[in-house]
C-alpha cells in the first residue's frame, strides 16, 4: 500500500461573500475606469500616457531631476524593462536622457530634460484637473482620509521584505 499518493481532500476557497464580491467589483471597475480617464486626458493634452507622466514627475521630484533606473522602477512599481521601453521613448521625445552611474558601470541615471520639466509644468495643471474631478470632488474629507488609508493598508500588503519576492522592479 502506497500512502505517499494518498491525498488530503482540498479545502475549500474562501469564497468572497456577495458584500465583498460587490465591493470588489466596485474597486475594479473604478480602478480601470480611472486609469482610462487619466490617459485618456494626458494623450489628449501632451500626447503620453498615465504611466509617462508618473514617470516625469518622480524624477521632477528627485534631486538633481535623476534616479537610477532600478529606484524609478521601483518607484513606479513597473518592470525593469517596461520601464526600460518607456524612457526610450521619453528620450525619443527629448523629454529625458540617460546617464551612466560612475560609481557602478552597469547602473544608469534617467534624467529629466529642461524640455522634459517643462512638458510636465504645462500639463501638470490638467492632469490635476482631472485627478480631482475624478475622485477628490466626489469625495468628502472623511471618505478621502480612510481611501487613502485603506489604500496604504493594501500597499504595504502587497510590498513582502523578505529576500526573494516577487516584485514588478526585480523582474
Amino acid at each position: 500500500m502506497n500512502t505517499a499518493s494518498t491525498s488530503a481532500p482540498a479545502e475549500e476557497p474562501r469564497w468572497l461573500t456577495d458584500e465583498e464580491q460587490r465591493v470588489w467589483r466596485s474597486y475594479i471597475e473604478a480602478t480601470y475606469l480611472l486609469e482610462d480617464h487619466l490617459d485618456r486626458q494626458l494623450q489628449r493634452d501632451a500626447g503620453m500616457p498615465h504611466i509617462y507622466y508618473a514617470l516625469l514627475v518622480r524624477l521632477a521630484e528627485s534631486p538633481r531631476r535623476r534616479l537610477r533606473m532600478t529606484e524609478l522602477a521601483m518607484q513606479a512599481k513597473i518592470t525593469r524593462s517596461r520601464l526600460s521601453h518607456a524612457v526610450a521613448r521619453l528620450e525619443k521625445n527629448g523629454w529625458v536622457r540617460r546617464e551612466d552611474c560612475p560609481s557602478d558601470k552597469r547602473g544608469q541615471f534617467a534624467v529629466l530634460t529642461d524640455q522634459g520639466q517643462e512638458v510636465l509644468r504645462q500639463t501638470a495643471p490638467g492632469h490635476v484637473a482631472a485627478v480631482r474631478q475624478a475622485v477628490f470632488d466626489r469625495l468628502s474629507p472623511e471618505q478621502q482620509k480612510s481611501l487613502g488609508e485603506i489604500m496604504q493598508i493594501v500597499a504595504e500588503g502587497l510590498q513582502p521584505q523578505e529576500a526573494g519576492a516577487d516584485l514588478p522592479w526585480l523582474r
